[in-house]
């Protein structure tokens, strides 16, 4: 499905239908088709939203300059509520989706009835992790998008999940190199300005589950258990056998978690 938000076109995914929704925010550097497991096997009581990020899949970049935040995206996926008349709303964001997620709690927390945060962390990025960001951005400006996959999903997955699901590590080529390489060099250089969100955590008065791959060498297991200890009352569990993808790794524990988690708090 796809609307002119905010002067661009947006594009999103959909299954599901009834009165409570779940916006799935992708990481980095991939598209609403990360979730597709999550669209296609979960119960269908639920509105499953799965958009494209400003940039990304089959939503226009827009006329704007400069890196691509957190805040404008967290301000996009406002607006695109507002077009879908939806007052709110459970966001899950994985990765880069965290850190979107944490930007839309501090500019429209109203808005946010519930959170998943999955294999992503509060703080800001390091002086190393910055100039990480700066050379991928430089990366994929010279030498595009499929020179970004070659780099990242080997960092990105269990060890076992390339020979146990080789599936999975050709759909996430094809998304990657499926991305525009000034979207993937804005959005790199955006998450380097990000704000930490450490102190933001104890704030958080919704629900919150948080999810990590046991397995996980982008953002460890305790980047997980730092928000689920900054977070009254947050619930962590664990996707054995998946690093930083554990929706698409291991598609069926995760789901699980999941459900258990909206089912808990309807």
């Amino acid at each position: 499905m796809q609307a002119l938000v905010g002067g661009i076109r947006m594009h999103w995914r959909e299954a599901g239908h009834g009165p409570r929704t779940v916006v799935f925010i992708h990481g980095f550097p991939f598209d609403g088709s990360l979730w597709d497991d999550q669209l296609d096997r979960m119960p269908r009581r639920w509105r499953l939203l799965a958009p494209d990020l400003r940039g990304f899949g089959r939503s226009q970049m827009g006329p704007v300059e400069g890196p691509l935040t957190m805040e404008r995206f967290a301000d996009d996926l406002a607006l695109w509520l507002d077009h879908l008349g939806i007052e709110r709303t459970t966001l899950c964001g994985l990765s880069m989706g965290g850190y979107v997620a944490f930007a839309f709690w501090r500019r429209h927390r109203h808005r946010v009835g519930a959170l998943v945060l999955c294999a992503t962390r509060a703080g800001a990025d390091s002086g190393e992790a910055r100039e990480g960001r700066k050379a991928m951005a430089e990366l994929v400006r010279k030498k595009g998008a499929g020179a970004v996959a070659e780099t990242m999903i080997p960092k990105l997955l269990a060890p076992g999940t390339p020979q146990a699901r080789p599936e999975v590590v050709e759909r996430l080529r094809r998304m990657i190199e499926a991305q525009p390489a000034e979207s993937i060099a804005r959005a790199a250089e955006g998450m380097a300005l990000r704000e930490d969100s450490t102190e933001l955590l104890p704030t958080i008065d919704v629900p919150v589950l948080v999810i990590a791959g046991t397995e996980d060498g982008v953002a460890p297991l305790e980047e997980a258990e730092r928000i689920r200890d900054g977070i009254p009352d947050a619930r962590l569990v664990q996707i054995s056998g998946a690093g930083h993808l554990p929706n698409m790794e291991q598609p069926g524990a995760f789901d699980t978690a999941l459900t258990h988690f909206l089912e808990a708090i309807e």
